[in-house]
């Protein structure tokens, strides 16, 4: 991947397969295109060169909102959560937009899934603003498997979070692999995280000629 046509590469020669049932963790230094990959995986960029595949389909050929909508949870390291919104709003926010049926009250699936991330159901109504940084964390998952994907992609989701918070929110992700057989891919920069994940990709920058 190149920002401009035949610009400096930040991503090359990377192949991988990640699967479903397992946490992955996306390592390496800072500038060695982990957040790239990221959107790459994620359909907010194409590669320059190569192809991602998604169930052995080339993501360029498939309608990338409609994926981004329906097939992949996306977490990003800036919550992204309209803070004068209730817990609830914010969330059902992203139903609406998948365009999917869904066979009870959006507001009773909310309440379900707050359960699945440690959140009282009563936390439905509350605003964002009212809310600490590892409840919003929260929130942003909750957000993410709202509408049922078979992906979920987190950039730093444990950055800003305490260490007992970070090993919560780690055994969620890693339920959300091992119990309902989801592929969750990590970008990370913490050793703890990495040690908790089933597989660790590396990423090292390119080197450049001198």
């Amino acid at each position: 991947y190149a920002y401009t046509k035949g610009g400096k590469r930040v991503l090359k020669n990377i192949s991988h397969d990640f699967q479903a049932g397992k946490v992955h963790a996306i390592t390496g230094p800072s500038g060695a295109g982990k957040t790239t990959l990221l959107s790459l995986i994620s359909g907010l960029a194409n590669p320059t060169e190569g192809m991602v595949l998604v169930d052995g389909t080339d993501l360029s050929e498939r309608d990338r909102y409609r994926f981004r909508s329906h097939d992949i949870g996306v977490i990003f390291q800036s919550f992204n959560l309209l803070p004068n919104l209730t817990v609830a709003e914010n969330i059902i926010l992203s139903m609406d937009a998948s365009g999917k049926s869904f066979d009870k009250p959006k507001k009773a699936i909310v309440e379900e899934l707050l359960k699945q991330v440690h959140l009282p159901k009563e936390y439905a109504n509350e605003r964002i603003l009212h809310l600490s940084g590892g409840e919003q964390q929260r929130v942003v998952i909750t957000r993410a498997l709202s509408y049922g994907p078979s992906i979920i992609v987190a950039d730093e989701p444990t950055g800003n979070l305490d260490p007992a918070t970070q090993d919560d929110i780690m055994g969620i992700f890693r339920m959300l692999a091992h119990d309902e057989h989801r592929c969750v891919i990590i970008v990370t920069h913490s050793p703890e995280v990495a040690k908790t994940s089933d597989e660790v990709f590396e990423l090292a920058p390119i080197r450049r000629r001198r």
